[in-house]
C-alpha cells in the first residue's frame, strides 16, 4: 500500500482518514473504470470502420492498446489517489479538478473517434486532453512528485496517439 511509505500522511495515524482514503481510491477507480469501459465498448463497436481507414506505418497492432490502456489507467488512478491523500489545500483541489478534466476529455475521445467517426473533432479533443493532462501533471508535481511522475507514460502515450490521430485525419480526408 502506497500510504505506508509516506510517514507524513495523516491517514496512517487516523483510522477514519484511512477509511476515507480507501473510499477515495474506490471512487477514483470507479470513475477511471467507467471511462475505460465506455472507451472500450465504443472502440469495439467501431472496429470495422477503423479497419477500413488508411493508417500510418507507425500504427501499433491492435493487441497493444488493451495492455497499454490498462497500465495507463492504473497509473492515472494511483496518481490521483496519491494527490487526494496529501493535505487539503488549493493546489490539491486544483490538481484533482484538472485530473477530472483530463478524464472527461479522455472519455470523450472514443465516442467522437470510433462512435461518430469524427476524426477531426477527436483530434481537437485529444489536444485538449494533452493540455489538461500536462496542467494536471505540473500542479500534481507541487503536491506529490511521485504522482506527477506516474503521469509521464500517459503524457507520452497521448503525444503518440495525437500524432496517430492527426495522420489518420490527413490520410482520410
Amino acid at each position: 500500500m502506497l500510504e505506508q511509505h509516506n510517514p507524513d500522511n495523516p491517514a496512517l495515524h487516523n483510522p477514519s482518514l484511512r477509511k476515507e482514503s480507501f473510499v477515495a481510491l474506490g471512487t477514483i477507480g470507479a470513475l477511471t473504470a467507467g471511462t475505460a469501459l465506455l472507451g472500450g465498448s465504443v472502440s469495439n463497436s467501431g472496429q470495422l470502420w477503423y479497419k477500413r481507414l488508411r493508417k500510418p506505418g507507425f500504427t501499433p497492432p491492435p493487441w497493444v492498446f488493451g495492455p497499454a490502456w490498462t497500465a495507463l489507467y492504473g497509473l492515472m488512478s494511483i496518481s490521483a489517489w496519491r494527490v487526494w491523500n496529501r493535505p487539503a489545500g488549493p493546489r490539491r483541489s486544483w490538481a484533482l479538478a484538472l485530473w477530472g478534466l483530463q478524464l472527461g476529455f479522455n472519455a470523450l475521445w472514443s465516442p467522437l473517434f470510433f462512435g461518430k467517426h469524427r476524426q477531426r473533432e477527436a483530434l481537437a479533443d485529444i489536444a485538449a486532453l494533452g493540455v489538461s493532462l500536462a496542467a494536471y501533471t505540473a500542479v500534481a508535481r507541487k503536491v506529490d512528485t511521485g504522482a506527477a511522475w506516474m503521469m509521464v507514460p500517459y503524457l507520452a502515450w497521448v503525444g503518440f496517439a495525437s500524432a496517430l490521430n492527426e495522420e489518420i485525419v490527413r490520410l482520410n480526408p
